[in-house]
């Protein structure tokens, strides 16, 4: 390791602007360490950056410019610097956009300081407006803990005089406290969970791993409520036990409110938080406590991978599996995958957990790469659900109706017994399609070649490409015949209509993440319904995520053939994954045995009967031939080349260019198939053109693609994105 940088000395800085590499400076007055975070002189302007380590020379001295100063942070480890350009060479993204991940810390460098946070006194006011409720509910949601006059009026929809009315009343106290507190200790003996059968043997293996001081990465299998939660947070003590911090994964914001109740449950005390739905001021506070050793257990969304951990002991990818765990822009990476590079150059466990693992970490953990724990069981007395098909071909639904006669029954037999049923069906929104009667004129989107999509809730037209909204036209846009635009196929909004029609005294909840406006109203509702706040509950893939409905007993999958079409390389992967996951949902309390219910046309179609079958190892080996005889990932290398401009014949003509002159990949035995149009040609104005690179297991892909790339000069319009592992073909 690189020594303290004396005064004036020469030092490489890396800042996160694009420039894709690092500068030289003078050391400033008083030296700099390796890793400190710095301000200096770019061109008129003052940036951020980060000594990385001496300079490279070459030039004069004396044209230094100096750094301006040191900030007030500590200095980036030698590991996490290794980890960014290790990252950075592996996803081929320039070293400044991997700092910027890294840095993501709002007030980074500010001296510490105090604040004004206002809590609630406990006393009622003797005035009860309306607003005045808003701000004591805001506060009620925030769970005692104290937050800034700004955090408070934005929750609660009020000014700030409201809630300063609230404090001249004596029903919120105002007090000054340090900007960042350290994260209240977590007791690994505070309330040890009883564990059973295989559990044991699994919680004593992660222990073992967590207490070696070595890297190792473990796949923990387990079905649906059979434990896995509770065994590993059992290697999370012994990481809490030796000092060390622990980072768990978790796919959805959703997930995070149960998750961290049980931890608290487990060590009386909450873990600290990351993700989007987290305030600036408790990142801010986050990443400078995780820097100093003062937070012990974090977790969080995929970027929590990038906070400055002092001592990380231990990182756990819950469901493993989740395609959300791909970052699919600006830095493209699979956090699970960055996950057990981190815990390699940490020298500590990598824990994978799923019900339903992705083929690249069943493979690894079938040549031995990983090592596997399995939990057949469900915890205490719950059973796993039963599965069945409803073959939709002999029922003859009429045109503008989705649930059969069969499901439609079993849901009135739940809502007798006080039960719960789930309907699951993936696609947000009324309808898919919009179309005009009149002319069969499609409504698509204005920037994307997409459709739009209804949301009736909303009363818009909604682009799930690019965001982009409209109002549900009078009249066709094409045509220009009123009273003829109609909805094509069911959304979730579209099967909750006819389940308010079909069951009209059931209670109906309706989960779908565009349906809430922030993380904290989805985590509430999800709560109520556990509680038994519905009787049907209708919802999206954000249903299969971890989520423990105790009444719940019957879930429905609408349309289980949807994953089925198209020719995504993942298509039954993932489809398997997400009706076992679904399924995995009914019957998780003792004494309430589920039944899951699989609508669909295909009853004979392989990946279906392997859904009912439940011969989970007898899928994955299938799936696992196909894709070695095909070469495909994981006995196969794939990286996905996305060209994009505003400009159509400019895309084509690049992408015509790049692959014509394929020599540095013919060399290492790639192949390079395309340009293509995307499967989405055009997304927010700019048209899209793919090249996809097939290679060996072993081939030295990264720098042939470097190399083939650098010989292409790309028109100032045009935007090139490589894709190392792709997990979409969009």
């Amino acid at each position: 390791m690189t020594g303290r940088f004396a005064e004036g000395a020469r030092v490489g800085v890396l800042t996160t602007e694009p420039l894709g590499r690092v500068l030289d400076y003078r050391a400033p007055e008083g030296g700099c360490d390796p890793g400190d975070y710095v301000v200096v002189p770019l061109g008129p302007r003052r940036v951020m950056g980060v000594v990385w380590g001496p300079g490279e020379g070459g030039f004069d001295a004396a044209k230094l410019r100096g750094i301006e100063r040191v900030l007030d942070a500590a200095p980036m480890r030698e590991e996490m610097r290794l980890f960014l350009a290790r990252a950075a060479d592996y996803t081929l993204t320039p070293l400044p956009a991997m700092l910027r991940l890294a840095s993501r810390a709002p007030g980074l460098g500010e001296p510490p300081a105090v604040r004004r946070v206002y809590r609630a006194s406990g006393h009622e006011p003797a005035r009860l407006t309306e607003p005045r409720q808003r701000v004591l509910d805001a506060l009620a949601a925030y769970g005692g803990a104290p937050v800034t006059l700004a955090e408070l009026s934005a929750e609660a929809g009020v000014t700030s005089s409201v809630v300063k009315g609230l404090v001249k009343a004596g029903a919120i106290l105002e007090e000054e406290a340090p900007r960042d507190l350290p994260y209240p200790p977590l007791d690994p003996g505070a309330a040890p969970v009883r564990l059973e059968g295989d559990q044991v043997a699994a919680a004593e293996a992660l222990v073992a791993a967590v207490a070696a001081d070595s890297y190792s990465t473990t796949l923990l299998k387990g079905v649906t409520g059979s434990g896995k939660t509770e065994v590993y947070l059992e290697a999370v003590a012994e990481c809490l036990r030796r000092g060390r911090q622990a980072l768990v994964l978790l796919p959805e914001i959703a997930l995070t409110s149960e998750f961290l109740a049980r931890v608290e449950a487990r060590f009386g005390a909450r873990p600290a938080e990351w993700h989007s739905g987290v305030t600036a001021t408790e990142r801010r506070r986050l990443w400078r406590m995780v820097s100093e050793g003062q937070a012990q257990f974090v977790a969080g969304a995929r970027s929590a991978l990038f906070l400055p951990f002092r001592d990380l002991g231990l990182v756990v990818v819950d469901e493993e599996h989740d395609t959300s765990y791909k970052q699919e822009e600006g830095a493209l990476y699979n956090a699970r995958d960055m996950a057990v590079l981190r815990a390699s150059i940490c020298g500590c466990p990598a824990v994978l957990a799923s019900a339903t693992p992705s083929l690249e970490s069943w493979v690894n953990a079938a040549q031995g790469r990983y090592a596997r724990l399995d939990l057949g069981a469900r915890f205490g007395a719950a059973e796993l659900p039963e599965m069945h098909a409803i073959d939709l071909r002999p029922e003859k639904l009429p045109a503008n109706r989705w649930i059969s006669e069969a499901l439609a029954r079993s849901v009135e037999a739940r809502i007798a017994r006080g039960e719960q049923s789930l309907l699951f069906l993936n696609r947000r929104g009324y309808a898919p399609v919009t179309i005009c009667r009149a002319c069969g004129h499609q409504i698509g989107c204005d920037h994307c070649d997409a459709r739009m999509v209804e949301h009736r809730f909303q009363k818009r037209l909604v682009c799930h490409q690019c965001g982009a909204t409209k109002p549900m036209p009078e009249a066709c846009p094409s045509c220009g015949v009123e009273g003829r635009m109609a909805p094509v196929g069911p959304g979730v909004e579209r099967l909750a209509e006819e389940v308010a029609d079909r069951f009209p005294q059931a209670r109906v909840a309706v989960l779908s993440s565009d349906l809430f406006g922030s993380a904290r109203a989805l985590k509430e509702q999800i709560a109520a319904i556990a509680e038994g706040g519905a009787d049907i509950i209708i919802g999206t893939q954000i249903v299969a995520k971890g989520h423990n409905f105790p009444l719940l007993t019957l879930v429905g999958v609408i349309d289980a053939d949807l994953g089925l079409q198209g020719s995504d390389l993942r298509a039954a992967e993932r489809t398997f994954q997400l009706v076992r996951q679904v399924a995995g949902r009914a019957g998780r309390s003792a004494g309430r045995r589920g039944v899951a219910l699989v609508q669909t046309c295909q009853p004979e179609h392989p990946v279906i009967r392997a859904i009912l079958g439940g011969d989970e190892e007898a899928f994955w080996r299938a799936e696992a031939e196909e894709r070695r005889v095909a070469g495909m990932p994981p006995y196969g290398r794939l990286a996905g080349i996305i060209l994009s401009s505003p400009d159509v014949a400019q895309v084509f003509e690049t992408g015509a260019e790049l692959a014509r002159a394929d020599g540095p990949l013919r060399r290492i035995g790639a192949q390079v198939f395309g340009p293509a149009p995307a499967p989405i040609a055009r997304v927010r104005g700019r048209h899209r053109v793919r090249l996809l690179v097939k290679a060996g297991k072993g081939a030295p892909l990264q720098a042939a693609l470097a190399e083939w790339i650098a010989q292409v000069k790309l028109p100032a319009a045009l935007r090139l994105a490589v894709d190392i592992d792709p997990q979409s073909f969009l």
